[in-house]
């Protein structure tokens, strides 16, 4: 590909993400308050609204009421991944197909990408008639040249017949952004930053609801020389076939079940973090670990207010400061964790890649002991219940009570694991029956992990590592894995396929995965 078609790409999706998008969001945002709704999901809520987003999703669907502006299109412009994103479903006895089974959710219009907010402000808008024509461009525009467009370039006679569109519609949105469209055309490539707009842009999700049980077909459809593209495609592919599935895996082998405690995994190396820190003032040691898809741990140091991330090398070493005391990590995404703060009310989300925190959720009652995700929720502990946490409008969406309060909680397919610091018995919330289960294990379970079989390891008081099989009704020791009291946490990757474990003193030992 020429640099120049990836300039020219650059500078019409620096366009998109940075001028069209606040635009459009912007211009939803006032049309709903002058109709005197107070946020977006009042506005989503009202009839007229949701029964037009209904019909955009739903073909051959006939409503109980308003049936006279039910509407049947050939076409289906918004995806399982935008309704979602806007409605959730009641759980209610109705069985019929209508828009009253749903119900608007808590989303802002900064939650919205480009398209989605433009297909809102397209039908559900009273546009004049020049703006809904510049609307209805743009979207047409950002689909045909950005959505599907895995070479990352725009040739010059595409570009030259297509910025002067651009321009004219979105000054007929908002006069005053030519200066703005002046400054993007005028700016050099930057590769990283152009291949983080590739990703925002792709229709990534579209295309994933058409995948089956193999990523084969997916993968082959992407320009092999886009490595970062290839990566995000493996990891949000190998997502989906676990939302679908409820189990981790490699979809494109069959999983064969594991052996309760046969010998899965050998020790790849050891290394003690202490040196990563600087000036090896360790003090105290790290509270929690997760390692993510790219091999970099991800460790809170309470003592220290910050977060420690490096390979398991002690290369690359960043320093994340904390306003408070890290205390347990989970993964968000590929470069996002969710972290809690000791005796604070409060989950601080970050980015990883540029060091910055990007979201900070109060949840009152919490307690800071476990956090873990579920259905891309997060799910954390309080006063003899678990909270399940929308992590992008911080909404708790769901309230599981329990007869204690919850320590060291895990998500797992369709369960929440947790456990008692007072006694051996492991406990789980399943969403498949919504009832609670219990087994008795030899010692106090401390921290669980979940493998590509959907099996557990559960690391226990005692210094033993229990197998606890994927339908959680047997467990068996696993005595090929040398680890003591001292080991306190443990953490499997599917991409890495490496199990870290981790001691007090910071002492983390990596084992790597036998072929299954």
């Amino acid at each position: 590909m020429d640099k120049e078609d990836k300039r020219r790409y650059f500078i019409v999706g620096s366009v998109y993400l940075e001028v069209v998008t606040p635009l459009f969001q912007q211009k939803l945002e006032e049309k709903y308050q002058g109709l005197n709704f107070g946020c977006l999901k009042d506005f989503l809520a009202n009839k007229a609204a949701i029964h037009i987003l209904f019909h955009l999703r739903h073909r051959n669907a006939r409503c109980c009421t308003d049936k006279a502006n039910c509407t049947n299109h050939g076409a289906l412009p918004l995806n399982h991944h935008q309704w979602k994103q806007l409605y959730a479903e009641n759980p209610g006895p109705g069985k019929h197909n209508c828009f009253c089974k749903y119900t608007a959710k808590s989303v802002k219009p900064e939650h919205l990408d480009v398209s989605l907010c433009g297909l809102i402000l397209f039908n559900c808008c009273n546009l004049g008639q020049l703006d809904q024509e510049a609307v209805h461009i743009l979207r047409r525009n950002k689909n045909d040249y950005l959505s599907h467009n895995t070479t990352c370039g725009i040739t010059k006679d595409e570009y030259d017949s297509l910025i002067g569109e651009l321009k004219t519609n979105i000054l007929q949105l908002d006069q005053t952004k030519e200066d703005e469209l002046i400054r993007i055309q005028n700016r050099p490539l930057d590769d990283a930053l152009c291949n983080k707009y590739m990703t925002t842009l792709l229709n990534i999700h579209e295309v994933l609801e058409k995948i089956d049980t193999t990523t084969t077909n997916i993968l082959s459809t992407v320009n092999t020389n886009n490595t970062q593209l290839q990566q995000i495609l493996q990891h949000l592919t190998s997502q989906s076939l676990k939302d679908k599935t409820g189990k981790q895996g490699n979809h494109k082998h069959p999983i064969k079940p594991y052996t309760l405690g046969q010998s899965i995994f050998t020790l790849h190396h050891q290394t003690d973090l202490k040196s990563a820190v600087v000036g090896g003032h360790w003090r105290g040691g790290v509270s929690g670990i997760v390692m993510m898809d790219d091999g970099r741990l991800v460790m809170g140091l309470p003592y220290q207010d910050r977060l420690l991330i490096c390979k398991t090398d002690e290369s690359q070493v960043d320093i994340i400061y904390v306003l408070g005391s890290p205390w347990c990590v989970t993964a968000v995404s590929n470069s996002t964790v969710a972290v809690t703060l000791w005796r604070r009310d409060c989950i601080e989300m970050f980015d990883i890649n540029n060091k910055l925190k990007v979201n900070s959720i109060s949840v009152p009652g919490m307690r800071c002991f476990g956090i873990t995700s579920i259905n891309n929720k997060l799910v954390v502990g309080g006063e003899c219940r678990i909270l399940v946490i929308d992590h992008q409008t911080g909404e708790v969406v769901q309230i599981i009570q329990t007869n204690f309060s919850p320590n060291r909680l895990h998500g797992s397919g369709d369960r929440i694991f947790y456990c008692d610091n007072n006694n051996n018995k492991l406990y789980w919330y399943s969403y498949t029956d919504d009832a609670h289960h219990i087994i008795t294990l030899p010692s106090t379970p401390r921290r669980m992990t979940t493998l590509q079989d959907g099996s557990l390891y559960l690391l226990c008081r005692d210094g033993s590592i229990q197998h606890l099989s994927s339908d959680s009704e047997q467990y068996k020791q696993v005595n090929t894995i040398a680890i003591s009291p001292s080991d306190v946490n443990i953490h499997y990757n599917l991409a890495q396929r490496k199990l870290v474990i981790r001691q007090t003193a910071g002492l983390v030992k990596v084992f790597n995965e036998k072929f299954n």
